[in-house]
């Protein structure tokens, strides 16, 4: 579905957060099929993730086999994450939903990244292109009001949690990507 809506640029969206996460040690959380998990591991990185999704979770775990890699999946819901204290670099999330703003799921994601450690959200994208399938998603997500609509508060909850935000606007061309960046002081 996600690709159908994107008309195909999903994964490359999600990708687009790959330039900011460093690890080594990186969290995904709202894993979805795998692909930034095999895309991380493939970079050396130890990467754990989460997702409340079973379908997800099996998705997931075929993905990075067929990699090569070591699947570290949990299935728990965010504001209960099951990691030790300061036990990640990074922790990302792509396309979220509002979970990621309570209190409860900053809170224990604060809790999880060490000091200077950077959460990198990925909350919403928008197709730019000229083409007349892009022009019609576009239309089609303006009228049935599914357009992302950015919006600074939502930065409020993560600075209210203690973190340092930014954001980045990334322009692929056809389509332009949110991307907040919120480090842990």
């Amino acid at each position: 579905m996600a690709w159908m809506v994107s008309l195909g640029r999903w994964k490359r969206w999600v990708f687009t957060s790959l330039p900011y996460l460093a690890g080594p040690r990186i969290l995904e959380l709202g894993h979805g099929p795998g692909h930034l998990q095999a895309a991380l591991a493939g970079k050396g990185f130890y990467i754990a993730g989460l997702d409340a999704s079973r379908q997800m979770g099996k998705q997931a775990y075929r993905c990075i086999k067929r990699e090569k890699f070591q699947p570290r999946l949990v299935r728990a819901s965010a504001p209960t994450l099951p990691f030790a204290t300061q036990s990640f670099d990074q922790v990302v999330a792509t396309f979220p939903t509002e979970y990621i703003l309570q209190k409860d799921t900053l809170a224990s994601i604060q809790r999880l990244l060490r000091p200077g450690g950077m959460l990198v959200l990925i909350p919403f994208a928008w197709i730019t292109g000229r083409g007349f399938l892009d022009r019609f998603a576009a239309w089609l997500f303006n009228v049935t009001g599914e357009a992302p609509a950015w919006d600074a508060r939502w930065l409020q909850p993560l600075i209210q949690a203690g973190f340092n935000v930014s954001t980045q606007l990334q322009d692929l061309g056809d389509s332009q990507v949110m991307v907040i960046l919120a480090q842990k002081l």
